[in-house]
């Protein structure tokens, strides 16, 4: 009997040469979540089993980079685009084997790239952002996670002021979380409260229950926080 291994090799075609070759995925029945972190970061049982060091597909050939959530159509111009600032300079390289954390931070950023060369959704690009900043808090490189949590919050703000994300598997109340919460943990206090106060205001129209708890235990801790400064400020 042949032993199922977690790793195995999917077969895809680039959206923009329609070169066909394969990346490696993880079998979801070896994926252990044991948690997540406040800004919904999956903490995987073994980091080697990590599903999001394999969500990039990046083309040998060409070195288009792309994930699910792209749109699977390019428009002519922007394929022109597309070879004149990423294949005409590619050299080809392969990341379709196992790959390290170094090596999938440089396929989310070549994906960053190539998402906003293609005018992907600003939900779409913030996500590439926030799992960049995502693996480079597993290398314990803070200065870049929170260079990457920067652009990552840019982009979900944007996102939510020009109602980009409806339609997508991102609801309104996580959003608003979200932002909150990176903005906290860019220590913007204040512009974090507003975030949480518009969760806390819209929660009769969730359907996420848990959120909008976390969102209250955040209000209440920050505001708790504020006080406290204001106290030894006074003293």
């Amino acid at each position: 009997m042949t032993e199922v291994t977690p790793f195995y090799d999917k077969k895809v075609q680039c959206l923009a040469c329609k070169h066909s070759y394969s990346t490696t995925k993880i079998r979801s029945r070896f994926v252990k979540v044991k948690g997540h972190d406040s800004d919904f970061c999956p903490v995987y049982g073994c980091d080697e089993l990590n599903p999001l060091l394999y969500n990039v597909s990046v083309c040998p050939q060409c070195g288009f980079s792309y994930t699910d959530e792209f749109t699977k159509y390019i428009v002519p111009v922007l394929k022109t685009d597309l070879e004149k600032k990423i294949s005409r300079h590619w050299q080809p390289q392969d990341y379709g084997d196992i790959r390290s954390i170094d090596e999938a931070i440089n396929t989310y950023k070549l994906a960053a790239y190539c998402a906003l060369i293609k005018k992907e959704k600003k939900i779409t690009i913030a996500g590439l952002y926030l799992r960049t900043a995502w693996l480079y808090r597993k290398t314990d490189e803070d200065e870049q996670e929170r260079r990457f949590i920067n652009l990552a919050t840019h982009e979900y703000i944007e996102s939510y002021l020009n109602d980009d994300f409806k339609g997508t598997a991102m609801s309104e109340t996580k959003l608003l979380y979200l932002i909150a919460e990176l903005l906290r943990r860019q220590d913007k206090y204040e512009d974090a409260v507003k975030y949480l106060s518009k969760v806390i205001e819209k929660q009769h129209l969730s359907t996420e229950p848990k959120i909008v708890e976390m969102a209250k235990e955040q209000w209440y801790e920050m505001r708790e926080s504020f006080k406290e400064q204001k106290r030894n400020h006074l003293a």
